[in-house]
C-alpha cells in the first residue's frame, strides 16, 4: 500500500504568517519609525494640527512599508549564508519554508508601494531618502559583508538615514539638526553592532563574512573601535543643545547615557568577556530610546 505523498499546503514547513512577519524584521522597522517619528517631531516642532498628524501617519506608513521590504530582500539575498549560522538557520528562508522568488517579489513590492505612498502624498525629499536607505542597505551593505569590514561603517548609513527622512517629511528641507540626528544614529550603530559581532563571531566566521571580529580574532580593533566611537557620540549627542535643538534636561542626560555607554565599552576592552560583550550591547539598546525620549520631551519643552 502507497502512502500518500505530503504537499507543501499539508507539510509542517508550510510558512505562516509568523514567517512573514519575521522575514520583515519588524525589531528593526520598529526602531527605523521610532527614529523617523522623531526627526519629524524635531523638524516640524511638534505635531500641532490634525494635518500634521496625518502627515505623520503617512510618512511612518510609507517608511515602514519600504524599510520592511527591504528587510524582506536582505534575508532573500542572505538566505544561503543564514544556513550556515547557528542563529539564523531555522529563519523561513534558509529552512525553505518559504520560496526565494515569493520573498524577492513581496521585498520589491514593499519598498516600491512605500516609496510611492512618501512620494505622492508626503514629498519627493522624503521618497528620495527612503529610495536611497533601501539602495543602500540591501545593494551596498549586504553584498558587502562578504568583502570587507568596512561594511559596518558603511552599513550605518543608512541605518541613520530615518531621522532624516522624518525632518524632511515635516519640513521638506534639511536643517542642520537632521545631520546632528543622522550623526548620531551613525555613531551609535557602531558599538552596538560590535558588540554583536563579537559575541556572535564564530558564526559570522562559518558563513564567510568579513566582520572586524572575523579578521581580526584577538578582539583588540573591534573593542578599540567600540570606544572611540562611543567617546565621539557624547560632543555630537550634546550638540543638539548647542543648536538650540534641545534644553539643559536632555544635556544631562546625554552625558551620562553616552557615558555609561563609554564606561560598558572600556570594560568590554578590558576583559573580553561574552558578558561585557552583552553588556555593550544592553547599554547601547538601552541609550537609544532614553535619548530619543529625552529628546522629545525637551525639544518640546524647549519651543
Amino acid at each position: 500500500m502507497k502512502l500518500p505523498r505530503r504537499t507543501k499546503s499539508n507539510s509542517a514547513d508550510a510558512p505562516s504568517w509568523s514567517d512573514y512577519y519575521q522575514l520583515a524584521k519588524p525589531r528593526i522597522v520598529g526602531m527605523v519609525l521610532v527614529t523617523t517619528a522623531t526627526g519629524f517631531f524635531v523638524g516640524g516642532a511638534g505635531i500641532g494640527s490634525w494635518e500634521r498628524t496625518l502627515l505623520l501617519v503617512l510618512t511612518l506608513l510609507g517608511t515602514a512599508l519600504a524599510a520592511a521590504g527591504a528587510a524582506v530582500l536582505n534575508n532573500y539575498l542572505e538566505r544561503d549564508t543564514d544556513a550556515r549560522m547557528e542563529r539564523t538557520r531555522l529563519r523561513a528562508l534558509p529552512a525553505g519554508r518559504i520560496e526565494p522568488a515569493v520573498a524577492l517579489a513581496l521585498g520589491v513590492l514593499l519598498v516600491l508601494g512605500g516609496v510611492a505612498i512618501l512620494a505622492a502624498l508626503v514629498n519627493l525629499l522624503a521618497a528620495f531618502l527612503v529610495l536611497l536607505t533601501a539602495f543602500l542597505y540591501v545593494l551596498v551593505y549586504t553584498p558587502l559583508k562578504k568583502v570587507t569590514w568596512l561594511n559596518t561603517p558603511i552599513g550605518a548609513i543608512p541605518g541613520a538615514l530615518p531621522p532624516m527622512v522624518g525632518w524632511a517629511a515635516a519640513a521638506n528641507e534639511l536643517h542642520v539638526g537632521a545631520w546632528i540626528l543622522f550623526a548620531i544614529l551613525f555613531l551609535w550603530q557602531h558599538p552596538h553592532f560590535y558588540a554583536i559581532a563579537w559575541m556572535y563571531r564564530s558564526d559570522y566566521a562559518a558563513a564567510g563574512y568579513k566582520m572586524l571580529s572575523t579578521i581580526d580574532p584577538t578582539g583588540r580593533r573591534v573593542f578599540r573601535q567600540a570606544i572611540l566611537f562611543s567617546l565621539a557620540l557624547i560632543p555630537v549627542s550634546i550638540a543638539l543643545t548647542g543648536f538650540g535643538l534641545a534644553g539643559r534636561t536632555y544635556l544631562v542626560g546625554a552625558v551620562f547615557l553616552g557615558s555609561a555607554l563609554l564606561a560598558a565599552s572600556l570594560h568590554l576592552a578590558q576583559h573580553q568577556r561574552l558578558a561585557d560583550a552583552r553588556r555593550v550591547l544592553l547599554a547601547s539598546v538601552v541609550y537609544l530610546p532614553l535619548l530619543l525620549a529625552l529628546i522629545v520631551l525637551d525639544a518640546g519643552l524647549a519651543r
